[in-house]
């Protein structure tokens, strides 16, 4: 991750990329990310005014069923409970969080044999969601074109996303990095040991 100046916000980003997560407590500054296949979530403590986002795909299919169960759901497992321990420790209550979800596109090439990933991911959010109860209060998933959001915790958990029309952006090739990083674990596992891998204009999401 780095920390940009944004001056259109008039404040610092801080920018995670694949694999990571941030949280900022009582701060102005932003978390930002570029996302494809991929999915974040924004979780926000309104009370505590606590927020942070995380950056993670899952490695192959994924079934409702399976949300404890299985090693492809393990990735976004661990993603999500490193954010809400993390935002714990700032301060925030867990049943005080809400939830904001962005991403999953077909944007990459994927083999036959990996299944719909994003599909996957986007399925892994909603039910890990669900299932913790944590409401789900805008969201923006899907479609065939990636997404830059920028999160910001201290304007009332406001999010801004901007559509990437072209698909010549380097986080396609950042993000097919990842993939391949994060499908090569999957095989390890497979083989035996179990590695978690972590490492135009914008427009505001509604709420839903």
């Amino acid at each position: 991750m780095y920390k940009s100046y944004n001056r259109k916000l008039g404040r610092d980003i801080v920018v995670i990329q694949p694999g990571e997560f941030f949280v900022l407590d009582n701060s102005s500054e932003g978390i930002a990310t570029v996302l494809g296949s991929c999915v974040s979530v924004c979780l926000y403590d309104p009370e505590k005014e606590i927020g942070g986002m995380n950056h993670f795909m899952l490695p192959g299919d994924f079934r409702n069923d399976e949300v404890f169960a299985s090693k492809s759901s393990r990735y976004g497992m661990f993603a999500m409970e490193s954010l809400i321990n993390e935002m714990m420790k700032r301060g925030a209550r867990r049943e005080s969080l809400v939830s904001k979800i962005f991403g999953g596109a077909h944007v990459l090439n994927f083999r036959k044999s990996d299944g719909n990933i994003p599909e996957s991911n986007i399925n892994f959010v909603r039910t890990y969601l669900e299932f913790e109860e944590i409401p789900v209060v805008a969201s923006d998933l899907g479609g065939n074109l990636g997404r830059k959001i920028i999160f910001l915790p201290s304007e009332k958990g406001k999010v801004l996303v901007k559509k990437l029309v072209n698909k010549s952006n380097n986080f396609i090739e950042q993000e097919s990095k990842y993939k391949a990083s994060v499908l090569r674990k999957k095989q390890d596992d497979m083989s035996g040991g179990v590695t978690i891998f972590l490492k135009g204009e914008s427009t505001e999401v509604p709420d839903e």
